[in-house]
């Protein structure tokens, strides 16, 4: 008789009570031990940096154009609400491409939803990975 071997792979979650989310201020956020969102496919969790998995958002910081910035910020204070009213976080064990390495994520509301895919019916996100920049495509000058 052969046994077979089974392996679990741990999802690392965190529940966390409703109430607000703050959005991020300042440096040291990991010392800080903060829990803020940064803009709407990004947070930090215990002071820990983490991506949203399946999403792309507009740009806050370094948009390139009004449009996307205008749409960066809705999408930012519409995850902060989200978030506000209870969350879990599963994560994927995977971390992004970028050279802070963002644990990558997904944010579960008490309903069962998921955020990225509310932010993606409401017109705030796209699907990841994408091309281009749907955000300013088609705005004369760039929309700036």
């Amino acid at each position: 008789m052969r046994l077979k071997t089974v392996t679990t792979i741990a999802i690392l979650s965190w529940a966390t009570p409703a109430g607000a989310i703050d959005i991020c201020k300042g440096g040291n956020r990991a010392e800080r031990r903060v829990t803020c969102v940064v803009d709407g496919d990004t947070i930090w969790q215990n002071g820990v940096k983490m991506r949203l998995l399946e999403i792309d958002t507009p740009e806050t910081f370094e948009a390139q154009c009004d449009h996307e910035k205008h749409l960066g910020e809705k999408a930012k204070l519409r995850l902060q609400a989200l978030m506000s009213k209870g969350y879990q976080l599963d994560d994927s064990g995977a971390k992004d491409r970028t050279s802070d390495r963002r644990n990558l994520v997904h944010v579960i509301l008490p309903d069962g939803r998921d955020a990225g895919k509310v932010l993606i019916s409401e017109g705030l996100a796209q699907q990841w990975p994408n091309k281009g920049n749907r955000w300013c495509e088609g705005l004369q000058g760039n929309g700036k």
